[in-house]
């Protein structure tokens, strides 16, 4: 099939070129690491604060609503990986190849969420839990975290691989931490209601909690947002399937630059290839499944019976940075000083992961789509535009810190819907993706399509219930 013309659209961007599907390598232990990150990047509010604090409130009957959510998560990011192993283009140039800036309105999406630094402020409150600092102190904590998170991600050779050993040092202390609890802290009454949470005593607890807020806690479980569609970026920087043609990200100080091309690749759908795919597609799956989903649910859970055994059904417990303090102080006084300490440090040093994680995906979905469709024939390289985002987060995040601005409540809003508007517009495009762009014997078929359908409804239904609340809550009081 020397003849093959590929089925990739070349009306914005140029066509992409035929070459062969590279071979999957021989130990697959190699190439295991981006699920991880993205459920390390993930590891954070939902899994330390949201779902613990939902266990404390009202159990574990809503545990079954964290495996729907990685269920349908896990779908989706084997359909952003999909086009990637297929082209080696990331999941935002396929969608800029159908409209020209459907790659920038997800990147100002995910900077919109992304530009307050929530993240190191919750991390550096937890470090102050440790030190007895006040207040006062978080603001300074959390401007040096994030010069540190920008000097980390702009002077490593490789960016991915320091990314990826900053999540795997994290997971590592996240699961030490669940270990010991189990030991130590989590009931046998848990357990037993963890299986009831995911069987016979599963229950929707509406009024107890907002309806908003539970369905939030089912997007987001995992993931959520623009880190879905990043998971595109790190597997090709892993060199999955055609992304192996794809230089890496690297730093433009201490790494060495390689003349990246704007496209991808597409394989002509030999026998040959084919055979190669289905190795590829069935690794893909596996990494995503145990990394990803396996390793987010088991967190979720581990973490809310924790907070079930400890401090379920406590008076005054607050949604929001507060409920860690109580939860520490308990644990303190339950288990043992030492295991309130190494609690909040690990909840610390995960939160910091996760802000790193943030800049990053957030970075590299910028950098690539401006390099791709923007800059494509200019001379400057997607590393330097990516250096210069990394920064621009950075002082950003560090002029609002210093200036004392806390988040306007309408900027608050809008980031609470973006995560779910940008997963209900991107099921969509990733039908219309990975249907029209893909040779018939790769496309999305089946029992994945229906999973893109309900994902489209999920989402869709979600972003129409927030914005309602909302909206609600902005004008029904006055």
């Amino acid at each position: 099939m020397t003849d093959f013309t590929p089925t990739v659209p070349a009306r914005v961007l140029p066509a992409v070129a035929v070459r062969d599907l590279p071979e999957p390598p021989r130990s697959r232990w190699r190439v295991i690491g981006p699920g991880l990150v993205g459920a390390g990047v993930g590891l954070a509010s939902g899994e330390f604060i949201l779902w613990p604090y939902i266990a404390s409130q009202v159990g574990l009957v809503f545990i079954w609503g964290a495996a729907i959510g990685i269920i349908t998560q896990w779908f989706l990011n084997m359909e952003i990986e999909r086009y990637t192993l297929a082209t080696g283009e990331t999941a935002l140039t396929g969608f800029s190849r159908l409209w020209r800036h459907w790659g920038l309105v997800f990147v100002l999406m995910a900077l919109a969420s992304n530009l307050w630094p929530g993240w190191v402020t919750t991390s550096a409150t937890m470090v102050t839990y440790l030190t007895g600092g006040g207040e006062g102190s978080v603001r300074w904590i959390a401007i040096g975290m994030l010069v540190v998170i920008a000097l980390g991600l702009t002077l490593a050779p490789v960016i991915y691989t320091a990314l990826e050993r900053v999540i795997f040092v994290k997971i590592g202390l996240v699961l030490t931490l669940v270990v010991i609890a189990i030991v130590f802290a989590i009931t046998a009454e848990s357990w037993v209601e963890l299986g009831r949470g995911l069987t016979v005593g599963a229950e929707l607890p509406v009024p107890a909690l907002e309806f908003a807020l539970l369905m939030g806690a089912i997007a987001y479980a995992g993931a959520g947002g623009g880190q879905n569609l990043c998971q595109s970026n790190w597997i090709r920087d892993k060199g999955f399937g055609m992304g192996l043609y794809i230089p890496r990200l690297v730093s433009p100080v201490t790494g060495h630059e390689e003349a990246a091309p704007s496209t991808g690749f597409q394989f002509a759908p030999t026998p040959e290839n084919l055979a190669r795919w289905r190795q590829w597609w069935r690794f893909a799956n596996v990494e995503q499944a145990v990394t990803f989903a396996l390793v987010s649910f088991v967190t979720i859970a581990l973490m809310s019976m924790l907070a079930y055994s400890t401090v379920f059904g406590k008076p005054g417990l607050a949604n929001g940075i507060g409920f860690l303090q109580v939860e520490g102080e308990t644990l303190r006084t339950v288990v043992g000083p030492w295991f309130g300490v190494l609690f909040w440090v690990i909840g610390a040093l995960a939160l910091f992961a996760s802000a790193m994680g943030i800049v990053d995906y957030s970075s590299r979905l910028a950098a690539d789509t401006i390099k791709t469709i923007y800059l494509r024939d200019r001379a400057v390289s997607e590393n330097r535009i990516y250096f210069v985002v990394v920064w621009v987060m950075t002082l950003t995040g560090v002029t609002i810190l210093l200036l004392g601005f806390d988040q306007p409540l309408l900027l608050l809003v809008l980031s609470a819907s973006f995560a779910a508007v940008m997963m209900f517009v991107y099921s969509i495009l990733l039908i219309v993706l990975n249907r029209r762009a893909l040779p018939g014997a790769i496309r999305v078929r089946t029992f994945r399509l229906g999973a893109l359908v309900w994902s489209v409804a999920f989402f869709g239904s979600l972003t129409v219930l927030t914005v309602i609340q909302q909206a609600e809550r902005l004008f029904g009081g006055q």
